[in-house]
């Protein structure tokens, strides 16, 4: 079982950065494939990028990739979002996830067991 708790949400300017961090508990965490989502008012969540176990490899959303990093420290049970260059079409509720059944390269939230709670960014132009 893991427990995600997403924190580092805010408001931004367009162009800015926020970090997003993500605060696990379990034992096995270095076992699951860590996602993060996002979720617009009145729209579905989406994709927004992912981390293998490992932190070697990671996947992207078209739509973030260059701007946004995604990355996580095994030894803290953390994972992060680094979002650059922000647009007001970032605007969102981020949520941080977990999947222990499929590899990094894989967008679809129907995978993903674990979800945190959320975290507002909102990005201002």
């Amino acid at each position: 079982q893991v427990q995600l708790v997403e924190s580092g949400g805010g408001l931004a300017q367009a162009g800015g950065s926020l970090r997003l961090s993500c605060a696990a508990s379990g034992r096995i965490f270095s076992t699951y494939v860590m996602g993060w989502f996002r979720q617009a008012p009145g729209k579905e969540r989406k994709f927004v990028g992912s981390v293998s176990w490992s932190g070697d490899n990671t996947y992207y959303a078209d739509s973030v990739k260059g701007r946004f990093t995604v990355s996580r420290d095994n030894a803290k049970k953390m994972v992060y979002l680094q979002m650059n260059s922000l647009k007001p079409e970032d605007t969102a509720v981020y949520y941080c996830a977990a999947n222990s059944e499929t590899g990094w390269i894989n967008a679809d939230p129907k995978v993903y067991e674990h979800w945190g709670q959320g975290t507002q960014v909102t990005v201002s132009s």
